[in-house]
């Protein structure tokens, strides 16, 4: 795969853009730009898994109502 190419800038409205060639494509819908020195830097963003993203959550405080859980038999699961 090149990791390099000569593209060409261009303005969208009040922005400056650049078309990113397919070879050089980032997995995702969003990414993080930032400029180091005269370098611009653009890292796609990663989804959080599910583990991290519960890790985020407080656990409930209240109680939750005793619900009937009774017997089912082959019979009636058929």
């Amino acid at each position: 795969m090149q990791t390099s190419r000569h593209i060409r800038l261009f303005r969208n409205g009040a922005n400056q853009a650049l078309r990113i060639p397919r070879e050089l494509e980032l997995t995702g819908t969003e990414a993080l730009i930032r400029k180091e020195g005269e370098c611009l830097i653009i890292e796609p963003l990663k989804k959080p898994s599910l583990l991290t993203l519960l890790a985020t959550l407080r656990p409930l405080d209240e109680e939750f109502p005793e619900i009937e859980d009774p017997y089912v038999t082959d019979e009636e699961v058929f």
